[in-house]
């Protein structure tokens, strides 16, 4: 088939790798902007655009997909609607591209009829969850902060709402214990690569169906702000979200004037007395600390500039005493 592909991050090149190795013609490619990242902040382009250049690919990476009007509206995307119809997809397919599509994108692609005579379904979206939970922005981050057991892929055909479109195929994947946000994703990437595949090798039997109407949650992105360690929040949840925000945005806090960013913790069901963000006690190997409900226990760090390191290993080169508190998220903001 020829299938045009809008997607940015990791997550979507593993996708359009699968597609490719499976020998469809890929005519065009989306992707967000190059953006400024690392230390010298320079423009650095995404996996999907990496993988779009080392294979040939034609690419476009439009600010904007606003609808454009007579006269007026934007110029880039008035680019990439005659730039698609001029590739002339059968499907376009689309995993964390990060831009809504417009109306009038979602109608170029000819579409492929549903065996129940629906349809054509003309753009299909690898969507991280079981819709209808987690619709939005932050699918796999979310599912760990909340403490879910199970996640998956669910491919949907898009329509203009947000992740609202009928469900072609769902499978779930469990969460486990010890599962980050950038190891859940890439499996979830990988199931989402499998499942994309098998779909389009059998579009003869594409039946959809619409998402139920009770269970939807939505995702919201992830805010920078969110990084910053609320103690008075519960232990557990604290220890779900140094797991959910590993590797982005990073879990962190400013101890003695010093920011420092926790990658691994686990809550202790240990009551304590004391003013959330306490140092309670700082020994070889761990690093106990006072939260809203019961004990967070710290067991990887990584001091401003320098490296993840164990705990061991962090309080050998900068021991740090016990009663010491870690400052309020609100007063870290403040001096922002």
């Amino acid at each position: 088939m020829r299938i045009a592909f809008a997607g940015t991050p990791g997550f979507a090149a593993v996708a359009l790798e699968a597609i490719l190795e499976a020998g469809h013609q890929v005519p065009l490619v989306f992707t967000q902007p190059d953006r400024p990242a690392g230390r010298g902040m320079k423009p650095r382009a995404c996996a999907v655009a990496e993988l779009a250049a080392a294979r040939g690919l034609p690419r476009l990476a439009p600010l904007s997909l606003r609808e454009p009007r007579t006269g007026t509206g934007d110029a880039q995307a008035g680019e990439a609607l005659r730039r698609l119809a001029e590739a002339g997809p059968e499907l376009m397919v689309v995993a964390a591209y990060g831009l809504i599509l417009p109306r009038s994108m979602l109608d170029i692609p000819a579409g492929v009829p549903l065996a129940d005579g629906g349809g054509p379904a003309r753009v299909v979206n690898i969507h991280a969850s079981l819709l209808p939970r987690w619709r939005g922005a932050a699918p796999v981050a979310r599912a760990i902060e909340a403490g879910d057991a199970s996640t998956g892929i669910t491919l949907m055909q898009m329509q203009e709402g947000l992740d609202t479109g009928p469900m072609l195929a769902a499978e779930s994947l469990p969460i486990d214990a010890a599962d980050t946000g950038g190891g859940l994703t890439q499996r979830l990437a990988e199931l989402g690569a499998r499942m994309i595949v098998e779909a389009l090798r059998n579009t003869n039997v594409w039946v959809a169906r619409p998402q139920p109407a009770e269970g939807v949650t939505y995702a919201r992105k992830i805010d920078r702000r969110e990084a910053w360690i609320d103690w008075a929040m519960p232990a557990a949840l604290l220890a779900r979200r140094v797991r959910a925000f590993d590797p982005d945005p990073g879990s962190c806090g400013r101890l003695d004037g010093a920011v420092i960013k926790v990658w691994s913790a686990r809550a202790l069901e240990r009551d304590h007395g004391c003013e959330p963000g306490t140092i309670l006690s700082a020994e070889a190997d761990a690093l106990d600390v006072a939260c809203g409900r019961h004990v967070l226990r710290i067991d990887e760090l990584q001091r401003s500039g320098g490296r993840r390191m164990p705990a061991r290993a962090f309080l050998a080169g900068a021991p740090i005493r016990p009663g010491a508190r870690w400052d309020d998220p609100g007063e870290v903001h403040a001096t922002q």
